[in-house]
């Protein structure tokens, strides 16, 4: 399929202004003088533990416990993750090494 140059700019340019749009409506909706609303606050507080959770079972949700390797290479990938995470408080560090080791066994050693 060929897509000419003056659509792929303006579907760009959409994205931009879009992009820069939700970027800038919680300065607009909850200005310097505006308390934000609680239900806001809350969704703050609580949604980014629950996206992790969901995110953990769907990642392990196919280990077989029976069958080798026994879910022994996420076992491991989670123990990094926590010790990291515990030790550096930092989620990028966490996951990314996480990821890492996670590859490094299924790749080579599992």
């Amino acid at each position: 399929m060929h897509v000419n140059t003056s659509y792929t700019l303006l579907a760009i340019l959409v994205m931009g202004a879009i992009t820069f749009a939700i970027r800038m409506a919680p300065f607009i909706l909850f200005g310097k003088k505006k308390s934000t609303p609680k239900y806001v606050v809350y969704i703050g507080n609580y949604l980014p533990p629950a996206v992790m959770a969901m995110l953990i079972i769907y990642c392990l949700r196919n280990i077989k416990l029976y069958s080798f390797p026994f879910g022994i290479p996420e076992a491991i990938a989670i123990i990094v993750v926590a010790i990291l995470h515990i030790w550096k408080h930092n989620n990028l560090i966490s996951i990314i090494v996480g990821t890492i080791v996670y590859m490094i066994e299924v790749q080579l050693i599992f």
